[in-house]
């Protein structure tokens, strides 16, 4: 029997929760890949080496259930280690034909690491699979089957060329090395990862399912919010190009597909922020926005949405629960966790220096910097008298 929507949309949710599991601080990034995949657009991860970043999109690749394919571009990489060798037998006879098995053309979803580096020659060709889902070289012409591209660079490229190349990935996020009070949580997450448990896979027959109903959904009554959302933008500077613009309804129909809702609403606005192409934007977006994001609600994509609803709040949030869970496991006095316990209290108070100025400190913060200062040196402040 085919899946209902509400089947693929919980068996979707299922498969990100198995996939996320693991991976600190990159919960979002696996929701970013399964919403542009529903969406039918493309996903642009900036972050120094070393971030974890194809374990994310393989595993949700997993998740998802499609063909993958993976490659690390470099400047002699050859067009024919992404879409497939000339088929020699053809090329006797005069044809220039490209063997696609098991390459980028005959992929669901596609990891490219490095993406920027690519010849002139690849990204031309690339251009056509992420804008048409067509793949041409020579005489082969194919439709591909590719869900989602998911491009990864140290950073975005300032050549005119590339960046016009860099506006076809719709969504973009921004990653950093995992923080001092999450070690613990990296090193047993990436432990765990050595061993391959069973995850729940989702089909890509819910899949499209999923983006049918987001193709099939109602904007209407969202659209006038969308349009304020980027009037807002508009006049803080945050210009999006009339192409982002138009496109992000998709991403937010995905979401709210995701949801498991037939049609979105203000709490489905959230995917506007990751449409902003720069980091300093996004930043600015979360701020400027943060009124009409207030409603943001996503039980499937739950991390990529308070991420981009509430930004510093969100880390602040973070920081407070993972405080609490530390000054909740205090060792025993004179044991020899004591200190490594008290390592982990100073990772926090580190954190909240570098993230939030002593005077924008979130009361949630201050009453745990004060609980941390106490459990640290052992004495509350004397109270005045009066």
């Amino acid at each position: 029997m085919p899946l209902t929507f509400e089947e693929a949309a919980a068996s979707l949710r299922d498969g990100l929760a198995d996939a996320g599991r693991g991976l600190v601080e990159r919960e979002a990034m696996v929701e970013l890949v399964a919403l542009s995949a529903v969406a039918g657009e493309h996903l642009l991860v900036i972050g120094p080496p070393g971030t974890a970043k194809s374990e994310a999109v393989r595993r949700t690749a997993r998740a998802l259930g499609g063909s993958y394919f993976e490659y690390l571009l470099g400047r002699f990489t050859e067009p024919s280690e992404i879409f497939g060798p000339v088929d020699l037998r053809k090329l006797r006879e005069g044809t220039v034909e490209t063997e696609t098995t098991g390459m980028l053309p005959e992929a669901e979803v596609a990891f490219l690491d490095e993406v920027f580096l690519g010849s002139t020659a690849i990204l031309n060709t690339l251009l056509g699979v992420l804008n048409e889902r067509t793949f041409r070289r020579g005489h082969t012409r194919m439709k591909v089957p590719l869900r989602v591209c998911v491009g990864a660079s140290n950073g975005l490229p300032e050549e005119e060329s590339l960046a016009a190349f860099a506006d076809r990935f719709l969504a973009r996020i921004f990653v950093e090395p995992v923080p001092d009070p999450r070690l613990e949580e990296l090193l047993a997450g990436g432990a765990s990862l050595w061993r391959e448990a069973e995850a729940r896979v989702a089909s890509l027959e819910g899949l499209d399912v999923l983006a049918r109903t987001a193709q099939e959904s109602d904007l209407g009554p969202v659209r006038p919010h969308l349009a304020h959302a980027l009037r807002t933008l508009r006049a803080a500077g945050i210009g999006l190009s009339d192409r982002r613009a138009v496109k992000v309804q998709r991403l937010i129909a995905a979401a709210a597909a995701l949801a498991g809702r037939r049609t979105p609403g203000v709490a489905d606005l959230w995917p506007l922020v990751y449409a902003v192409p720069t980091k300093e934007g996004q930043a600015l977006a979360r701020e400027v926005l943060r009124e009409l994001l207030a409603s943001t609600e996503n039980p499937a994509l739950a991390a990529a949405a308070l991420e981009a609803s509430a930004g510093p709040l969100a880390r602040a949030q973070r920081i407070a629960r993972a405080g609490r869970e530390v000054l909740g496991g205090r060792p025993v006095e004179g044991s020899e966790e004591l200190s490594a316990w008290r390592l982990k209290l100073e990772g926090v108070v580190r954190e909240m220096d570098a993230g939030f100025a002593p005077e924008a400190l979130p009361p949630e913060l201050q009453g745990l910097r004060e609980e941390i200062r106490v459990a640290l040196h052992g004495t509350a402040p004397a109270v005045a008298q009066a």
